[in-house]
């Protein structure tokens, strides 16, 4: 069967990709929607490369093959378990001993399959080279309970293109970003699926992206991508600070106060004594507009430091309705562009 370069692999309408490395590299990253068929646990694996490497590659091939044949049955069952259709993509780390082993099983089970050539390896490259490809971009900035992310979703309904990158690294940016969300991803895995929501953006469209810090919670946006957003038009929501504490009070206020107070002793450094002592008894309070008033400074004070020096178009809002806001951002859009 023929080998696939990764853009004709990712692109191909050949069943699903099965990842036939160990669970752990599995876990540490790989295609956004690929299943994990190992070949090898992680102990397994771990053998065979010691052996590869201290004593050498012919006893590893042999005990490669001591691990594979009580299993192959296994692995056609499941192989026909996750791909009813009896097609599908297959890869390891470098498209050798491993894929090919698994590509001959599955074709002698009757199966369609189509390698990806150089395996996870050369698609980390496509993954690299994703983020580092010129792309236009419309950057929506705001201080801290604006509302960006729900006017990005906004802007989106309304069939804007949008990269929404604190949706993929499952934080929403500030300490208490992680409230809510699901673990975050991996930084392997947040630059796959980051570069499989790149692909999917219309060339011919500005995206638009939510002005973030160089880091969200643990995951840190490549340097490549986070340089073209530096150096995108910006549009700022101006909203009022009574406006974002309510917004951010209804947020926070549906959260644990567990999980308040330790966003809190978080930046408490940067907060000072008195002022966490404070928001630390609204919480116990139930004060969420007290907390969000106390903490907001803070953050108004470095998103302020951010944006100095900055080319920005202001964006006057009322309040934190998506929809109107939405509405004015691509208003302000149409008419900086006329003024140009």
């Amino acid at each position: 069967m023929p080998r696939y370069p990764i853009t004709d692999f990712l692109s191909a309408a050949g069943g699903p990709i099965l990842d036939v490395r160990a669970p752990a590299e599995y876990v540490q990253g790989h295609m956004p929607g690929a299943l994990s068929l190992p070949l090898f646990t992680d102990d397994e694996r771990a053998r065979i490369g010691t052996t590869y490497k201290q004593i050498n590659p012919d006893k590893a091939v042999l005990m490669g093959l001591d691990f594979f044949g009580p299993k192959m049955r296994a692995l056609v069952e499941e192989a026909k378990r996750l791909a009813p259709g009896q097609e599908v993509r297959l890869h390891c780390w470098r498209g050798g001993m491993r894929s090919g082993a698994v590509q001959w099983l599955l074709e002698l089970a009757g199966f369609r399959v189509n390698l990806l050539d150089k395996g996870y390896k050369e698609y980390r490259q496509w993954v690299l080279a994703e983020m580092a490809r010129p792309q236009a971009m419309r950057v929506l900035g705001g201080y801290t309970g604006s509302g960006k992310t729900a006017v990005l979703h906004a802007l989106a309904a309304q069939g804007e293109p949008v990269l929404d990158l604190e949706g993929l690294a499952h934080h929403l940016g500030s300490s208490f970003g992680a409230l809510g969300q699901l673990p975050q991803p991996t930084q392997e895995q947040f630059e796959n699926n980051l570069a499989a929501a790149l692909a999917s953006l219309p060339p011919d469209k500005p995206a638009w992206v939510e002005d973030e810090s160089r880091n969200i919670g643990s995951l840190t946006i490549p340097t490549p991508l986070f340089t073209q957003m530096q150096a995108a038009p910006l549009l700022v929501l101006s909203v009022p600070p009574a406006a974002r504490v309510r917004y951010l009070a209804g947020s926070y206020g549906r959260q644990d106060a567990g999980g308040l107070a330790l966003a809190v002793l978080r930046i408490s450094k940067r907060l000072g004594g008195l002022v966490t002592k404070e928001a630390l008894g609204a919480i116990a309070d139930g004060d969420m507009p007290r907390m969000v008033e106390l903490v907001l400074a803070y953050y108004d004070k470095t998103y302020g430091f951010g944006l100095k020096d900055r080319p920005a178009v202001t964006v006057a809002a009322e309040g934190t309705d998506a929809v109107a806001n939405a509405a004015r951002v691509l208003a302000a859009v149409t008419k900086t562009e006329l003024s140009c």
